[in-house]
């Protein structure tokens, strides 16, 4: 998709980006894309996490089920 992205229309694209937000505010987007980005992928392995927990609470109430019988 970014394939045929050169070196030319990088640059230009930095160029509007700087023209928008300015200079001070480059810094400042940074680190709210870095903690967004951060923050989702967290919320993606929180829910695998959870998940495995949920499976195993399962298979542990099963195998209470199984003893109790």
């Amino acid at each position: 998709m970014f394939g045929s992205l050169g070196t030319t229309e990088l640059i230009l694209i930095l160029a509007i980006v700087l023209l928008i937000f300015g200079v001070g505010k480059l810094p400042q987007l940074g680190k709210g894309l870095g903690q967004s980005i951060r923050e989702f992928r967290s919320s993606l392995a929180g829910e695998d996490k959870e998940e495995e927990e949920e499976g195993k609470e399962e298979t542990e109430e099963q195998k209470e089920e199984e003893s109790a019988t």
